[in-house]
């Protein structure tokens, strides 16, 4: 498994359990977490995924490290999608 997608699923895994985490939030990290693991064109989900992620950190009722969170995990998936 490439690195870059381990972390970004190890991200995915944190965000899904952490209970000050809102519940949309997880719920789209969870529908991520599915898509990435699912195997092929993981630069076309990577990138549909960052989309989805953009959207969601732009939420002014995010709380910040959660903001935080979302960008590091969008950061590895920019990885993937460039590969």
């Amino acid at each position: 498994m490439n690195e870059a997608l381990k972390n970004a699923l190890d991200i995915l895994n944190k965000i899904i359990h952490d209970d000050s985490v809102p519940r949309n939030v997880r719920r789209v990290a969870s529908e991520i977490k599915e898509e990435l693991s699912s195997g092929e064109n993981i630069a076309v989900k990577a990138a549909t995924a960052i989309s989805t992620l953009e959207e969601l950190s732009a939420d002014p009722n995010l709380p910040m490290h959660v903001r935080t969170m979302i960008w590091n995990l969008t950061s590895q998936l920019e990885r993937l999608a460039v590969e």
